[in-house]
């Protein structure tokens, strides 16, 4: 038996959202009908962490969320309701940007190899450690010494004297440590130790080695072992970063399933993106994983694309094509982006993995180098995991040879080493690096540049592949019903670009393209930016995110702009093209373009609500365990982080479903979105009190003229039996051309008509009821009927 919640509520903790706050939620999300409350990171981070993704002590809980007391306050409301709980772990790294906040990290500076901690950071301790801090080389000149001499000092920064070395300068103190503060340029090709991506405050740590494990583990694995019918099981943080994510899978497990005096299977997910691979297969997680599942991207690719209309393509890739002056292929775009990344931002790691290439005489190091950076640019996946993987290795290999033939013979040699040792240093370097540049050049670079129709540039997506397939939709799904039930399935997280309502809106545009097109032709005159590029990822954010103010937009153009490193970069920055970009939002919205927006914005935003709803719907009811984003029970019309992160009006959601519970049925067209709330919690409800509704899966396909317009599936019970039914309206604006559902029908179960819509309350007439009737109050109707 697994301790698998119904259902789970996405809360991102902060010193401003404590666990005080959390705890005074827990009522709330109960009425809702969560089965779970899924919190960010717990332990704490550096000082005045807003995400908790930087732990600097494993051993302890986050003293600014209220510490221990406060935790165990929020697991006891929590058990109260009946609610579990799914705890946020991050085992790759640990911040290091505050080291007098971090005791091991403090201790590896301050006794180098003689550490208790040595062992704990991938670091290499035959040279001092580098720490990119410094202005400018020559701002070594501007160290302190502390008045003991125990502390050298850079304005704000602190970093530890070892003990019988602080008699002189601080300059001559500064090269007797185990360290070394340098300017902070040399970090991305100097670097001396591992690091998350390529944030230097976030160090690599040795969960690998079974002792390192114990310590930084031990605290989360005693409160599952104290609570185990509270704490549901753990989300493993981005465990490609590992050494070796699947024998830490299968130590985490059996310390998980050896807590405590229970003997439920603990619930253990990975945030791990899985690729799309040709055919338009996902990728499986590794058979030798312990684990239930992943977090749930690739679920959001299916039922966001399954809203997207394909026949809108041509139209969309013209539209896009005029207005940047150029047609380029994902893949080459792709491919530009990660070799960026291997080439300028990933140095160190790359000379790192070409230090344990086999040599041969003749080698020369640029070739050597630029061989490793080609293979990595080329793995279709984000890593191999040998020797399962070994498919994907190859691909890797045969396509970096093809394209770069006079790299082949260092490719191979590489791809020989490997599956010779798939444990050995080489192996691993090249695995855990092909996911940093993977991540980087396409999430944080591409998802930023080619944006043709940015509503699939989303973490997990698949932005070359126009839309999702009824057909495609329901196979995913049974599928995942039949693997792996247990897995996260998700429309918004602290990671997406945008939110699902912003996607949902965004989705109208494939059907409505000769309106955008005049749309963007028009408001580009107006107001350029220095980019083809980002502009066209500007309007399509001011459209799906509206309404939107001058500092929201204005954050979220500058990360963009950055992020996409085409005319400014967060390294490299371009002032006078940064002052333009800053501008533009209040340009932009202190002129006649409001006007024009809000008229557009009006013309979808029905279809946009139309389309927000079904995705919801067909998430939360479908196989899985959902995941809902604090907020989004709401419309929600956020941006990438921080613009996710803000504040979110709980007491306006209580007041709300109060009034909902009061027998309130809102419009369509509430202003507050309290349809989806309304759904929502209808949803959450059946699954946490009537779970066995929810077991397997069958498309349930209409009949008649406006058919391809409906998507339905079928759960709890045998086939042709089963006792719920979800319906969801898809491609809107084509429905209305077409004049409406007509005499479209949707054949039910077992030819029953004892059905009840559990949204609106209403019993629904017949054994084949008509779409017009049965989706008349709201585009989506979810059917349970007796057994």
């Amino acid at each position: 038996m697994t301790r698998i919640p119904s259902s789970t509520y996405r809360l991102q903790l902060s010193p401003e959202q404590p666990f005080a706050a959390a705890t005074d939620l827990v009522g709330y999300l109960s009425d809702l009908g969560a089965g779970a409350l899924y919190c960010s990171p717990l332990l704490q981070p550096s000082p005045g962490s807003m995400h908790g993704y930087d732990v600097v002590d494993p051993t302890k809980v986050n003293a600014e969320l209220g510490g221990e007391q406060a935790r165990t306050a929020l697991v006891g409301a929590l058990r109260e309701a009946g609610l579990r709980a799914l705890i946020d772990l991050v085992p790759n790294h640990m911040g290091v940007a505050v080291p007098e906040a971090n005791p091991s990290w403090w201790s590896l500076l301050a006794l180098g190899p003689e550490s208790p901690y040595a062992s704990w950071y991938d670091a290499d301790l035959s040279v001092p450690i580098l720490i990119p801090v410094l202005g400018s080389p020559e701002d070594v000149e501007k160290l302190e010494l502390s008045d003991d001499a125990s502390e050298l000092r850079y304005f704000e920064h602190r970093y530890p004297v070892a003990p019988g070395t602080g008699e002189g300068s601080p300059q001559e103190v500064h090269e007797r440590q185990h360290y070394r503060l340098v300017h902070w340029r040399r970090g991305n090709a100097e670097l001396t130790y591992r690091r998350f991506f390529d944030v230097s405050d976030l160090a690599a740590v040795r969960v690998d080695d079974p002792e390192v494990f114990d310590a930084t583990h031990a605290e989360v694995l005693r409160w599952v072992a104290a609570d185990p019918d509270v704490v549901a099981g753990l989300r493993i943080d981005h465990p490609d970063g590992l050494t070796a994510p699947g024998a830490y899978l299968r130590r985490l497990r059996d310390r998980l399933d050896g807590a405590g005096e229970h003997a439920d299977r603990a619930w253990l997910l990975v945030e791990k993106i899985t690729s799309l691979r040709a055919g338009g297969v996902t990728e499986a997680l590794p058979s030798s994983w312990p684990a239930d599942g992943t977090t749930g991207y690739d679920a959001l690719r299916e039922v966001c694309g399954l809203f997207v209309d394909p026949r809108g393509e041509s139209l969309v890739e013209q539209v896009a094509a005029e207005h940047t002056g150029e047609r380029q292929r994902l893949s080459v775009a792709e491919h530009t982006a990660k070799r960026l990344v291997t080439d300028e931002i990933l140095v160190a790691e790359v000379r790192r993995i070409a230090r344990l290439v086999p040599s041969e005489d003749g080698d020369d190091e640029a070739t050597v180098l630029d061989a490793v950076a080609e293979l990595l640019a080329a793995y279709p996946v984000y890593r191999s995991y040998l020797p399962e993987g070994r498919a994907d290795l190859e691909l890797a290999v045969d396509t970096a040879s093809t394209a770069r033939p006079e790299l082949a013979d260092v490719v191979r040699r590489i791809r020989a080493a490997m599956l010779a040792d798939p444990d050995g240093p080489l192996t691993l370097r090249v695995e855990q690096t092909s996911g940093m540049v993977t991540a980087k050049g396409v999430e944080d670079t591409t998802f930023y540049r080619w944006n043709r129709f940015v509503a699939l540039n989303e973490v997990g997506g698949a932005p070359d592949r126009f839309g999702v397939s009824p057909a495609e939709f329901h196979a995913a799904a049974a599928h995942r019903a039949a693997a792996t039930p247990a897995a996260m399935t998700t429309l918004s997280t602290h990671d997406t670009k945008r939110s699902e309502d912003v996607r949902a809106r965004l989705a109208v545009l494939s059907e409505l393209t000769a309106e955008w097109g005049a749309f963007l032709r028009t408001a580009s005159a107006r107001h350029p930016l220095p980019s083809p590029s980002l502009e066209l990822l500007a309007w399509q954010s001011v459209i799906g995110a509206w309404p939107l103010t001058e500092e929201r937009l204005g954050g979220y153009l500058t990360k963009a702009s950055k992020e996409a490193k085409l005319v400014t970069a967060h390294v490299d920055a371009n002032a006078e093209v940064d002052e333009q970009i800053a501008a533009w939002p209040g340009q932009v919205l202190g002129d006649a373009s409001v006007g024009e927006i809000e008229a557009f914005v009006a013309r979808i935003d029905a279809h946009g609500r139309s389309n927000a709803l079904g995705q919801k719907l067909l998430q939360v009811a479908g196989p899985g365990v959902p995941d809902v984003y604090q907020g989004t029970e709401l419309f929600e019309y956020s941006l990438v982080d921080p613009d996710n992160r803000r504040p979110v009006d709980f007491a306006r959601r209580r007041e709300l479903l109060a009034r909902i519970d009061g027998g309130w049925l809102p419009p369509a067209d509430d202003p507050d979105g309290a349809s989806k709330l309304l759904m929502t919690a209808a949803a959450l409800r059946l699954r946490r009190f009537r779970p066995e509704l929810f077991d397997g899966y069958a498309p349930v396909p209409a009949s008649g003229p406006a058919a391809e317009h409906a998507v339905a599936f079928a759960r709890g019970g045998p086939a042709g039996r089963e006792r719920l039914v979800a319906v969801a309206t898809r491609l809107p604006v084509g429905l209305e051309t077409r004049g409406g559902w007509g005499d479209t029908v949707l054949p039910l179960p077992g030819g029953a008509s004892d059905w009840t819509d559990m949204v609106t309350g209403a019993p629904v007439d017949g054994s084949a009821p008509a779409l017009a009737d049965l989706l008349a109050r709201y585009p989506v109707a979810l059917l349970v009927r007796p057994a």
